[in-house]
C-alpha cells in the first residue's frame, strides 16, 4: 500500500505558498478568523469545486468524515460551515483574484508557443461577458439583469487568449454594468489582436487599440453609416463579398475613429448569413479576418465549460464579496488543472483530468501515476493441479 501523500495535498503543491502569504498580507486578510486561515480556506473551497459540492452543510460534512487524512491533506483548521461562511463573508475576494492572475502567468509561460493562426506572430484575444443569474430574494444586491427588473445576475468579463485558451483578464460585475466599461479599463498589446462582438463598439475605444499599435476585428453594427473610400476586388472569392476602405460619417462616429478602416463582408457558409467586420489590420487576407470572427467562438465555449463543470452557477453565500471569492476559486482551479495537464506532459483533456481528481483526491498514490492510463498486461492462465468441480 502507497504510504506517500495524498493527490490532493500533491495537486496544491502546484499553488505558490510563499506568493499566496503575499497576497493574504496584502489585502489584510489574515486579521479575523487566525484559527481558520485564508490556506484553509482555499483547500475547502477548492475541494468543493474539484468534487461539485452542493453547500456548505456537503462540504463539512464530507471533509470531517475524512478524520486524520484532513490533517495530512493540508487543511489544518477545524471545518464547520459557520466558520467558511464567515471566511467567504468578511476575507477579501481580492486575494484570490491575486491568486489567479498569478496561476495565469504560470500558464501562459507553459502555453506560450501555441499559435492559433500561422499568419499571425503575436497573441489574439477574444473579449466577452457571460451573465451568471442570481435569485433576487437571496442576492438583493445584485442589479437587475434585465429591463424589466424581474431577475438579478453578476456579470463575468473576461479576455481570452485564443490558441492555450486560458483566461489573462478577468473581472466580476453586476449583471447592468455595460461591457464598455471594462473596454475601458484594458491596457493593449502592442501587435495583438483584439476579436470583439458589436456590443463592444465604442469608436474612442476603438482608436485607442489603434493607437496602442494593437489590431482589432469587431463586427460591426447595422445601419452604419459610413463612405467607402475605395473598395479591394481581388480579394473577393466565394465567401469574401466584400472588402473596402472606408471612413465613419456620423459626427460623434467620426471624431472618435476618424481614420480610415477596413469593412470586410463575409458570407457564413454554416449559419446561411452576412457578417460585416471592421478592422483597422490592412495586410490581412480579408478572408483571415473572417476566421479570427469565426475562433471568437472559443470564448462561449468556455464560459460554457466552466459553468457545466465548476460550481459557479449556485453559491454557499449571499454576499458580493462570497460570490466574487468563490467565482474567482473556481478560474484558480480552471488555470491549475490546465498548469497540471502541462507539466506533468498529460494526453487528457481538461474535463478528463477533473473527473479523475474528482474521485481520486484522497487516494495516497502519485499524481502522475493517477492522471495517466495504465494498461493492466494480461496473464497467463494459471494451472491448477486441484480438479474443478463442474469441469467436463
Amino acid at each position: 500500500m502507497h504510504t506517500g501523500r495524498t493527490v490532493f495535498s500533491q495537486l496544491m503543491d502546484f499553488v505558490p505558498r510563499h506568493e499566496f502569504r503575499v497576497f493574504v498580507e496584502r489585502h489584510g486578510a489574515s486579521r479575523c478568523l487566525k484559527r481558520f486561515s485564508c490556506w484553509d480556506q482555499f483547500l475547502c473551497m477548492a475541494f468543493a469545486q474539484l468534487t461539485y459540492r452542493e453547500g456548505l452543510r456537503d462540504i463539512e460534512t464530507c471533509l470531517r468524515s475524512l478524520g486524520p487524512t484532513l490533517y495530512h491533506s493540508g487543511i489544518r483548521g477545524r471545518v464547520s460551515r459557520s466558520t467558511l461562511a464567515d471566511a467567504n463573508e468578511r476575507r477579501s475576494w481580492e486575494v484570490y483574484h491575486d491568486l489567479a492572475m498569478n496561476l495565469i502567468a504560470r500558464a501562459r509561460r507553459l502555453y506560450h508557443d501555441e499559435r492559433i493562426i500561422s499568419e499571425i506572430e503575436g497573441a489574439v484575444y477574444a473579449l466577452d461577458s457571460t451573465i451568471i443569474e442570481l435569485c433576487l430574494k437571496l442576492f438583493p444586491w445584485a442589479r437587475a439583469a434585465n429591463h424589466l427588473k424581474t431577475s438579478a445576475g453578476v456579470k463575468l468579463h473576461t479576455l481570452l487568449e485564443l490558441g492555450s485558451d486560458l483566461p489573462v483578464f478577468a473581472r466580476v460585475s453586476e449583471a447592468n454594468v455595460n461591457d464598455i466599461r471594462l473596454l475601458q479599463q484594458l491596457s493593449f498589446e502592442p501587435g495583438a489582436f483584439y476579436v470583439l462582438d458589436r456590443g463592444y463598439t465604442s469608436f474612442a475605444e476603438l482608436r485607442r487599440i489603434d493607437t496602442s499599435g494593437a489590431f482589432f476585428v469587431i463586427r460591426a453594427k447595422r445601419r452604419l453609416r459610413f463612405r467607402r473610400l475605395y473598395s479591394n476586388t481581388q480579394s473577393k472569392t466565394d465567401t469574401v463579398r466584400v472588402d473596402q476602405t472606408i471612413v465613419l460619417e456620423v459626427p460623434k462616429s467620426h471624431e472618435g475613429y476618424p481614420d480610415q478602416l477596413r469593412r470586410v463582408k463575409v458570407f457564413d457558409t454554416v449559419n446561411n448569413r452576412m457578417l460585416v467586420f471592421l478592422t483597422n489590420n490592412f495586410d490581412l487576407e480579408a478572408s483571415t479576418i473572417g476566421e479570427l470572427y469565426r475562433l471568437r467562438w472559443n470564448i462561449e465555449l468556455f464560459f460554457r465549460w466552466i459553468k457545466q463543470h465548476l460550481r459557479i452557477k449556485s453559491f454557499y453565500g449571499t454576499s458580493f464579496n462570497a460570490v466574487s471569492t468563490q467565482i474567482w476559486i473556481a478560474l484558480c482551479i480552471f488555470v491549475l488543472v490546465a498548469i497540471v495537464k502541462k507539466e506533468l506532459k498529460l494526453p487528457h483533456s481538461l474535463y478528463t483530468i477533473l473527473q479523475i481528481l474528482s474521485i481520486t483526491l484522497f487516494e495516497k498514490a502519485p499524481i502522475n501515476q493517477v492522471l495517466t492510463t495504465h494498461t493492466v498486461p494480461l496473464e497467463p492462465p494459471k494451472i491448477e493441479k486441484q480438479l474443478i468441480l463442474f469441469d467436463f
